[in-house]
């Protein structure tokens, strides 16, 4: 039986139904330790509790779509698995490699993923993403077809971190907030000279009871070109949920 802690609310249960089908279930055991061990941690805040489903799993949920059928996804700073672990539930065609720095944080993924039973398809790397895309054998990473992250540092930042990542023609889905346009706007220049398209802003809306749910878009077209020589800022790691 699922976990009760966040209990799913009726007005979005017929969408969660969509969302996860027959593996609604792990959703909302997922959901369960968020509120439970996930508070406890430090990972989510008491206050976000009443909102997992809407502000949180759903608005990560919303991602699924845009993913395509077989994809390795790589979740820079993975934190309590959003999105990493909601995709991961949502399509079991996926392969996911959640990637986090903190050991706390990778003891409650790793533990997540045995309760959910996601082991077979899911890998826990503790590691900054800089350090991944430097020695990806050490870390056991293969280039991604999609690099995923929420919440995590300013796009040409984000950029600098993630599309080293993927494969060249994989992309970068990043979940922004509502001013992802300005970002777009202001970053643009210098994501193209990372070795990204013109981002492309995605809005998704699940219900209209919830959040809508910004996707920024990148594609990476080439290695960051150049020759500038210029380091990335060191990725803190350390982002909220």
């Amino acid at each position: 039986m699922p976990d009760l802690a966040a209990p799913l609310p009726d007005h979005l249960r017929r969408v969660a139904e969509i969302v996860f089908g027959d593996r609604l279930v792990q959703a909302q055991d997922y959901a369960g330790l968020l509120a439970t061990d996930g508070v406890i941690r430090g990972l989510i805040g008491p206050r976000e509790t009443p909102r997992l489903w809407d502000r949180h799993i759903l608005n990560c949920a919303a991602m699924a779509p845009l993913l395509h059928e077989g994809d390795f996804v790589v979740d820079v700073g993975s934190g309590a698995g959003l999105p990493g672990l909601v995709l991961a539930i949502a399509r079991p065609d996926l392969e996911v490699a959640l990637v986090e720095p903190l050991a706390r944080r990778t003891a409650f993924l790793e533990e997540a993923v045995a309760t959910l039973d996601l082991g077979a398809r899911v890998m826990i790397v503790r590691g900054r993403a800089e350090e991944v895309a430097a020695n990806p054998a050490m870390f056991h990473v293969k280039p991604a077809d999609v690099v995923t992250a929420r919440a995590v540092a300013p796009l040409d930042r984000l950029a600098g971190w993630c599309l080293p990542l993927a494969s060249v023609g994989g992309r970068l889905l990043a979940m922004k907030g509502s001013s992802a346009a300005d970002e777009i706007a202001t970053h643009s220049s210098a994501i193209k000279r990372l070795g990204g398209t013109v981002p492309v802003l995605h809005k998704r809306i699940v219900d209209e009871t919830a959040e809508p749910t910004y996707i920024v878009e990148v594609i990476r077209e080439r290695a960051a070109g150049g020759g500038s020589g210029k380091r990335q800022p060191s990725n803190p790691g350390s982002r909220r949920r």
